[in-house]
This record gives C-alpha cells, sequence and structure tokens, in this order.
C-alpha cells in the first residue's frame, strides 16, 4: 500500500505554537477515546465478568472525528501489517464503524480494502446471508473488534468466515484489554494486532 504525507503524520502547530509537540493521528485518537468511551465504576462485562472500568468503543468509532482518526491510525497499521487483506470487518455493530473507517481511507489512499459485516445469526428472511458484503472464495479478510476481552465474539467471527470458505489472515482490535488472546488466535494460525493496550489507557489516568 502507497503512503501519502497525510499518513499518521505529525499535525503541524498553528503560527506561535512552535514549540509544543505536535500530536500525531495516534495520539489524538488515544485522547478521543479517553474523553468519549473510557468509563470507571463497577460494571459486569458480557463475559460475566466483573470491571472497575468499561470501554464503550462506539462513542469514539461512531463520531465524525472518530471516523477520520480511526480510518488514518487503522489504515496505516493495516498496511504495515504485510497482511494484504482484501477485506475487513467482524461483528456487528461494534467491528461495523471501525472497518468502514479503514475501508473509506483505503480508498482514498488508492488501495481500497472493502468492508463486510457478520451477524450474530443468519438472518430469517431475504438472502438468508449471516455475512454482508460482498465476499467470495478468493477474500482475504482481516476481522475487526473494537474491544477485545475473551477473544470469544471475534473467533465467532472467525469460524463464520471460515465455514463461507474465505481465507482469513489475522484479526485486529482497536483496544485490547484481554489476558491472553494473542495466544488463543495463535492456536488457530492468526496474528493479532492491536491499536491500543488497556494498558496503555488505563495509565492516562494515573494521578
Amino acid at each position: 500500500m502507497k503512503r501519502t504525507r497525510e499518513d499518521n503524520e505529525d499535525l503541524r502547530p498553528s503560527e506561535g505554537q512552535d514549540t509544543v509537540p505536535a500530536m500525531t493521528h495516534r495520539d489524538q485518537l488515544k485522547h478521543l477515546l479517553l474523553d468519549r468511551s473510557v468509563r470507571f465504576g463497577n460494571f459486569t462485562l458480557s463475559s460475566g465478568a466483573s470491571s472497575t472500568y468499561y470501554i464503550d468503543a462506539r462513542r469514539t468509532t461512531m463520531s465524525a472525528e472518530g471516523q477520520v482518526l480511526v480510518g488514518w491510525v487503522g489504515y496505516e497499521i493495516v498496511r504495515k501489517s504485510g497482511l494484504e487483506p482484501t477485506h475487513l470487518g467482524g461483528l456487528t455493530m461494534g467491528a461495523d464503524p471501525i472497518s468502514y473507517a479503514i475501508a473509506h481511507r483505503s480508498y482514498l489512499e488508492g488501495h481500497p480494502v472493502d468492508g463486510f459485516s457478520v451477524r450474530k445469526e443468519a438472518k430469517h428472511h431475504g438472502t438468508g446471508n449471516r455475512i454482508e458484503g460482498g465476499l467470495d472464495p478468493s477474500s482475504r479478510c482481516l476481522v475487526i473488534e473494537d474491544t477485545l476481552t475473551t477473544g470469544k465474539s471475534t473467533l465467532s467471527a472467525v469460524e463464520a468466515l471460515r465455514e463461507d470458505g474465505v481465507t482469513v489472515v489475522g484479526v485486529l482490535a482497536l483496544v485490547d484489554r484481554s489476558d491472553n488472546a494473542e495466544d488463543l488466535f495463535g492456536e488457530i494460525g492468526l496474528p493479532l494486532l492491536s491499536v491500543f493496550s488497556v494498558q496503555e489507557l488505563l495509565e492516562e489516568n494515573q494521578p
């Protein structure tokens, strides 16, 4: 994938502020996640586990600013990974805005990677598809997750894609809060990429 001058470049300081360090798109995305998506308290996760914090990534990824930043940062990670997917997506709806943002950015860069979406179960009307997005047997799919906890929902998407006869090349998480997901996916031959670890986000909130 070609690189343009806009790819995750440092944002230029305004006139009179040339002594202030520039923020990268990744820095901006991290601060947006901290502002919009990270909450502290007592929460029960979808896995049933208790947690003192919760990350609702959709509050970031569905925002206008988040769409632009996720596109920039996610595209760069995909480009540098060498996985060369033709499609990216995951379980609706957490993966959807991330997939579409990166797909949009990839088109602007001249190397389009299309999106897809995996339903939790096949619909009972119309075509009855569980996977939407025009995949074919030659498709190389990167599975997207917004916040990775146990990895079980991501595995469900991987299994659905493999049953559909396409190749899965890896997993990309916006935030990885898992304990052993890298080993979990490694056991089925998939590399795990992540934009942020949860430790990095939580460190920003330390006094």
